[in-house]
């Protein structure tokens, strides 16, 4: 447990999933989620201090990391994002919590902000990095997004054409996609790193990775629809890289504010992964945004 000092691991079997998680601290409950290609270890420079205040819980998401990668089904519902929600608000019951705060980067943020539809009155507060919502994103692209994310297009073909380029490819694909940054790889400590490259060596990994984005291409924006008249209650940190895709062609505040009441936010002077890069800054914005919270 180098990168998260005083922190516990456990493994929980949810009604779908068995989670892989670390947790520690003491205080409010505050639910990190990751994003691809990484694991729960994005939040290592991040998640220790906010443990000085708060019960921090980092798992990993399934299909990723340590936690099980069940085959996909063949409408993805599986790893749809209301699935992967639901592991994560039985993982919160099973460690006493009935209430807590979520923390999102990446495809955590759609976990997150999912669990904030299926589970509002559970969750206190929704901190999302770097993603407009799902919906909004597919329904914006054109050629300009689409080369910035090919991968959206690329992991969602049918099984097992993606699966198959990927295999043998994890050192080259992983870190290209984590140091496609101006700063490249100087952000990401070497332990993050190889934790990164040991999952994704997995096939089975690859396989669930690619089912995340083959259920946020199709039943997730299902999901989505079906919400659009309802906007989430609770308070909403929307923070996004000032160097990346979100900056460039979305308008992030604004997006937010088409699902959610209460929104404020703002860019950070970095890439597309906000807590590696821009440590201090996270922990600053979230501090500030979870104590207004509970005043």
């Amino acid at each position: 447990m180098a990168l998260f000092p005083g922190f516990a691991r456990r493994r929980i079997r949810t009604s779908g999933a068995t989670i892989n998680l670390v947790a520690g601290g003491m205080g409010p409950a505050v639910l990190m989620l990751h994003g691809y290609p990484e694991t729960h270890v994005m939040w290592h420079k991040v998640a220790p201090q906010l443990a000085r205040r708060y019960t921090v819980v980092c798992p990993d998401l399934r299909g990723y990391g340590d936690s099980s990668k069940p085959k996909g089904l063949p409408d993805h519902s599986n790893y749809s994002k209301r699935a992967m929600a639901l592991d994560m608000a039985e993982v919160m019951t099973r460690l006493g919590f009935d209430r807590f705060h979520v923390v999102g980067h990446d495809r955590g943020a759609r976990v997150a902000h999912r669990l904030a539809r299926d589970h509002g009155k559970r969750v206190r507060s929704l901190t999302v990095m770097d993603i407009s919502p799902t919906l909004k994103m597919y329904q914006s692209t054109d050629m300009a997004f689409a080369r910035a994310y090919y991968h959206w297009f690329f992991l969602i073909q049918p099984p097992p054409l993606p699966e198959r380029l990927l295999a043998g490819q994890a050192p080259s694909y992983i870190l290209g996609r984590i140091g496609r940054g101006r700063s490249g790889l100087r952000h990401f400590a070497k332990a993050a790193q190889r934790e990164y490259l040991r999952c994704f060596r997995d096939p089975r990994t690859i396989h669930a990775t690619c089912e995340d984005y083959r259920a946020a291409a199709s039943i997730d924006l299902v999901h989505d629809r079906q919400d659009l008249k309802h906007k989430l209650a609770m308070p909403v940190l929307a923070l996004w890289g000032r160097q990346g895709v979100i900056e460039a062609q979305f308008d992030c505040l604004a997006d937010w504010r088409e699902v959610a009441r209460k929104v404020t936010g703002r860019a950070l002077d970095c890439g597309h992964f906000l807590p590696e890069e821009r440590p201090a800054e996270v922990l600053r914005e979230l501090e500030r945004f979870l104590a207004k919270c509970a005043s």
